[in-house]
């Protein structure tokens, strides 16, 4: 089948009004636009079909009766996400046990994916609707699918668990952080944060969605700040600004840190601010704004992940 015509095909924008508003304050309205139009896509090209076969896991964000988004964490052998057309993308795995997603699937639901193959640094991402829910996976229906940069992603291989060597353990709620959640962060160089629009404005609603984003950084790049949430600097990057777009427009957002060598899965609904400017984005070197995020319940997922990881080749360009 010949691959439709390169570029965004709508009349209206790829990005929604609250991007745009933040583009426009970095002075970057006008050239965002025509990127957009260029590299945004409401269907799969055919390198991206190519891609999400050879990924052994997928990042998936989603949003819960509550309006609370949760990012989570899927694995199978690759070739579990396949794309069965340029606009429909087959995932053929479930949600790990306890995880928010699998109360958050339904036909109709809007997902966030990002697929990103640490060894090689490559990522794409895609917003759509779940179409179709099997019994061993379901199918969304892409709104927009696009690619990102490298940048601030550690380098990792990654191999399967011996099978019945992995014991999951009992999924545990949180209120607060506890010593072992705390521990975690302070050694992540790596998280994922999902957001969504959907309370959008009727003029935005064909951006209505949920999306999911990759961050990085040295060991301890999101930092305990002193009223007990977490402090995420936010560095130079793509100039999408959709996670900071949906923020704006709502302001509930789910992290996810991942324990790359036990498997141990942390997931925290938090509700975030963005802070331009001022001593303490100074105190963060590099960073252009802060995230600064109140937790309102975690959950620890113990050694839910059947996947296991080397130890990290850091990005050469990660921020100092």
């Amino acid at each position: 089948m010949a691959e439709p015509d390169a570029g965004w095909q709508r009349a209206e924008p790829p990005f929604h009004g609250a991007s745009r508003q933040i583009q426009a304050r970095m002075g970057l309205g006008d050239k965002m636009g025509l990127i957009g139009q260029r590299t945004i896509r409401a269907y799969l090209p055919q390198q991206h079909q190519d891609f999400y076969p050879q990924l052994p896991f997928l990042l998936v964000g989603s949003v819960d009766q509550r309006g609370q988004a949760w990012a989570s964490m899927l694995a199978a052998q690759p070739g579990f996400a396949s794309a069965l057309d340029a606009t429909h993308l087959r995932v053929g795995a479930l949600p790990l046990a306890g995880d928010p997603l699998a109360q958050n699937l339904a036909v109709g639901a809007y997902l966030g994916v990002l697929g990103i193959e640490l060894p090689t640094r490559r990522r794409n991402r895609l917003n759509g609707q779940v179409s179709v829910i099997s019994e061993d996976g379901f199918v969304i229906a892409v709104d927009q699918a696009f690619g990102n940069c490298p940048k601030y992603i550690q380098s990792r291989d990654a191999h399967f668990v011996e099978p019945g060597a992995d014991h999951p353990g009992a999924p545990v709620w949180l209120d607060e952080l506890d010593d072992a959640a705390k521990a975690l962060i302070a050694r992540a160089d790596t998280l994922f944060i999902a957001t969504s629009c959907l309370i959008a404005p009727e003029a935005e609603r064909p951006w209505q969605g949920v999306d999911i984003s990759h961050r990085g950084g040295t060991p301890g790049f999101v930092v305990l700040n002193e009223a007990g949430g977490l402090t995420l600097p936010d560095y130079m990057g793509n100039f999408h600004f959709r996670t900071l777009g949906n923020l704006q427009l709502e302001p509930r957002a789910g992290l996810l840190f991942v324990d790359f060598e036990t498997g141990d899965l942390l997931q925290i609904a938090v509700t975030a601010s963005v802070v331009w400017d001022g001593p303490r984005l100074a105190s963060f070197a590099g960073a252009q704004r802060l995230v600064d995020m109140q937790i309102t319940r975690a959950l620890r997922l113990p050694g839910a992940l059947p996947l296991r990881f080397s130890a990290p080749q850091y990005s050469p360009v990660l921020p100092v």
